[in-house]
């Protein structure tokens, strides 16, 4: 991902996606915050997402659509809380990045029951080719 202007729009979808409780948690914007680092935003332009609408977003690469929702689960559960309507939301945001619903699911249960809410690269990437098999 090379683009500067497509790494706003999946930092924007995910600072979208950690408001969807209705608020965001202090470990929340450190993820994010941490995010933007590696992604090599710039501090104003990090800002100045939380106040923009949603960047559209369109992910090539199987391999970057699985890591940016990734992402996004890793989001989901850093503050500690998961909602019912996070649960929702990331299941169609999966789907509308073409990705298989069943291996969605079973990557969403398999982090629950981590205790660190985690899962290996390996794990992540077989779930999601064994359902292109």
């Amino acid at each position: 991902m090379n683009d500067y202007q497509q790494k706003l729009a999946l930092l924007s979808e995910m600072i979208a996606f950690s408001v969807i409780d209705g608020r965001l948690h202090e470990r929340e914007y450190l993820f994010l915050s941490m995010i933007s680092e590696e992604l090599q935003i710039d501090k104003n332009n990090f800002k100045n997402l939380f106040h923009q609408e949603e960047y559209p977003a369109v992910i090539k690469s199987e391999f970057e659509r699985v890591q940016q929702f990734y992402r996004l689960a890793l989001l989901m559960h850093c503050d500690g809380v998961l909602h019912e309507r996070e649960q929702n939301k990331i299941q169609e945001i999966g789907i509308n990045m073409g990705l298989n619903p069943h291996a969605i699911k079973r990557v969403l249960k398999a982090m629950e029951a981590s205790p660190t809410k985690m899962i290996s690269p390996d794990f992540l990437l077989e779930v999601f080719q064994e359902q292109l098999n």
